[in-house]
């Protein structure tokens, strides 16, 4: 397993990154920044119940660190999105154990048969968040429900799931940072993928190309990744919070690390961030770093005018997983989707 990049700008960025996890005490890759001896105490692992319902997922503490985000030069597959390579720190947080299931979701945005009409605040909090219109189609486009990851569903559906989730359970749930999750997809690795260079290992870890037989499949089922969590590569590409810019990475600084950066999401429909490469995609889309935007080629084959913000009829290999902090950064305190039906492209 590679340790060190090749690049020389890579070293000096290296160099520098790692001369702060060594004040700190910490190796680079496996930093974790320090914590009060409460929020320490508090940040573990744990399962969530939905509230009046027989649902639950897990959420793995990721510590907080700082790692060079993107791709060096010479990485097979490497697209000109992913560099320059830059250092960046992330705080301590919660990512889900596996990309959000249809198991979760119907809760959200379906009226289920015996469903109770809630009546504590978080309930009413929760009843009061917007839901997806029905869609014209099977939603599921023939992937599976129990147990299935979510997909077809916007960057919008996915922020306000999340908002609902974080009024159901009176814990604040979003998308994860691009930063973030890069961050918890190596899990303390500087490789291509995070259990190494080898991509002939996927078959391993992730659903793709080769081996999906044309259909996602349920969370879990493969290998997970140093730090517990499955599906990092591939079965769906995950939506994170961040705008899509291909030049993103150009703005940061090379010579210290940039703290809890974020793309923060505005009014049009295009481009947000999808990470970790699908069922579809071949082993470079699968990598640690590889990037991608979303485009109105997702909905094309939507027959409602307007098109719908919740659904997308052609991307049927993106769905997501949620993230909570330990300490919500400020940017983010109170962020929700700012798309609606009379949003641009």
């Amino acid at each position: 397993m590679k340790h060190l990049p090749q690049h020389p700008l890579a070293w000096c960025v290296f160099a520098v990154a790692a001369a702060v996890l060594f004040l700190s005490g910490n190796a680079p890759g496996q930093a974790s920044l320090k914590l009060p001896a409460i929020e320490k105490a508090a940040h573990k692992s744990y399962a969530e119940a939905v509230p009046g319902a027989q649902v639950k997922f897990e959420m793995v503490a990721i510590p907080g660190g700082t790692y060079l985000m993107g791709s060096p030069p010479g990485e097979p597959g490497r697209a000109d999105d992913e560099g320059p390579q830059h250092p960046v720190t992330v705080r301590p947080f919660w990512i889900g154990k596996t990309e959000v299931a249809w198991d979760e979701y119907d809760l959200y945005w379906r009226k289920l048969p015996g469903a109770k009409v809630g009546t504590t605040p978080t309930d009413k909090a929760a009843d009061a968040v917007t839901r997806p219109t029905p869609p014209y189609a099977d939603e599921t486009f023939g992937h599976g429900r129990e147990g299935n990851p979510v997909l077809c569903i916007t960057h919008h559906a996915a922020m306000e799931y999340c908002r609902w989730l974080s009024a159901k359970t009176g814990k604040l749930y979003r998308l994860p940072t691009e930063a973030e999750w890069e961050w918890a997809c190596r899990a303390g690795t500087t490789t291509a993928y995070s259990f190494g260079e080898d991509a002939s290992k996927l078959d391993d870890y992730a659903w793709y190309e080769k081996d999906s037989e044309e259909v996602a499949h349920q969370v879990g089922k493969k290998k997970a990744n140093p730090w517990g969590l499955y599906d990092m590569h591939g079965n769906v590409a995950e939506w994170c919070i961040d705008q899509y810019l291909k030049d993103e990475y150009k703005k940061f600084p090379l010579d210290k690390a940039t703290l809890a950066p974020v793309e923060l999401p505005g009014t049009k429909r295009y481009s947000y961030v999808a990470r970790g490469g699908s069922w579809v995609d071949p082993p470079a889309k699968l990598r640690s770093a590889a990037r991608r935007g979303s485009d109105k080629d997702w909905l094309k084959r939507d027959p409602q005018r307007p098109q719908s913000i919740w659904w997308m009829t052609d991307a049927d290999f993106v769905g997501f997983r949620v993230v909570r902090a330990v300490a919500e950064q400020e940017n983010l305190k109170g962020l929700r989707s700012k798309v609606t039906r009379e949003s641009s492209d």
